[in-house]
């Protein structure tokens, strides 16, 4: 049964062959991505079977994507195929964490020109779960596409709206990141973040640190959404959820925190949305704040073992494994 909406970009990861500085590189290996993308196939990876609403290059880049998404098992109903535009494509960088950053060739791509109204009132009143990211709030007509789906779904009964700001301030050259991401924030019941979303949304310090998790979670719901989830890396991740959440047993504020799993971690790229796709997931299916946290660790925690974001992206099985 399909009970989650997943909307937004899909794009091509250039992956390092080692790491350093992006000038430095001279091979890269080709990986489908993009955070929305990577969360609808972590879904799939983890049995569910989710819509996912994006827009592609009618280009080798996107027959690319189309058979990577058809192949992890992602319905391809409202998989688009742009004509007139190019698949948008991110160059990544890995320091000697293997924390990464991307150089993006974004402009005017396929993913910036998703179109309102794609989603119909059918559609939407059949899933019990929307999610989207904060990378199609960039470019017009994406914005408004995002920002109709996510206010229609929350205004559908029993509904659950997530959000991912997945800051990339430099994409944002026709608004202000801080504002758009704000407004998404109030029309979300589920946000994840960290603590450089936050940052960047304009909601704490510049001196703010995942040693913040507990205060960035508040934050957050301060913001509109009853839900919470700050991750920070290899520490693990930190859930604060209001009375009116879904999932919270008491009369009061909830917070959970969870330190994570320990594994020796190969790229970087991706693992929060691994760990978005884990918490979905859980939550969806009615675990308790503990467990869904847990659930989300691991998930994130396996998908740092292999290069890639979506490849790399593990099974429900070997997440039971690993959790055993």
């Amino acid at each position: 049964m399909t009970r989650i909406l997943v909307a937004g970009e899909t794009l091509i990861d250039f992956i390092p062959e080692g790491r350093g500085p992006l000038r430095e590189i001279e091979t890269f290996h080709r990986r489908a991505g993009g955070a929305p993308a990577n969360v609808a196939v972590g879904l799939a990876r983890l049995d569910e079977q989710p819509l996912f609403w994006t827009r592609v290059g009618d280009d080798p880049f996107g027959d690319h994507l189309v058979t990577t998404l058809a192949e992890a098992g992602v319905d391809d109903e409202f998989v688009e195929r742009d004509p007139d535009a190019d698949t948008t494509l991110a160059f990544v960088s890995l320091d000697p964490d293997a924390d990464r950053s991307f150089s993006f060739h974004r402009d005017g791509t396929a993913d910036t020109r998703m179109e309102p109204g794609r989603i119909s009132a059918e559609t939407l009143a059949a899933v019990e779960w929307v999610h989207a990211g904060g990378v199609t709030l960039a470019d017009e007509p994406s914005r408004t596409a995002t920002f109709d789906l996510m206010r229609r779904a929350s205004e559908t009964p029993e509904t659950v709206v997530s959000f991912d700001p997945n800051a990339r301030p430099e994409l944002f050259e026709d608004v202000a990141f801080d504002a758009v991401c704000r407004r998404a924030l109030a029309l979300a019941d589920v946000v994840k973040a960290t603590a450089e979303d936050l940052i960047a949304a304009g909601l704490v310090d510049e001196d703010a640190t995942d040693d913040d998790a507990a205060e960035l979670a508040r934050r957050v719901c301060a913001e509109g959404p009853h839900t919470g989830l700050i991750t920070r890396g290899a520490d693990g991740a930190l859930v604060r959820a209001e009375p009116d959440a879904p999932w919270s047993t008491e009369e009061e504020t909830v917070v959970v925190d969870h330190g994570g799993y320990a594994v020796g971690p190969v790229d970087t790229t991706g693992a929060g949305d691994a760990f978005t796709a884990g918490a979905v997931a859980a939550l969806a299916d009615g675990s308790s704040l503990d467990d869904a946290l847990a659930f989300a660790n691991a998930v994130a925690a396996l998908s740092t073992t292999e290069k890639g974001a979506m490849a790399a992206l593990p099974s429900r099985s070997a997440v039971e494994s690993f959790r055993d």
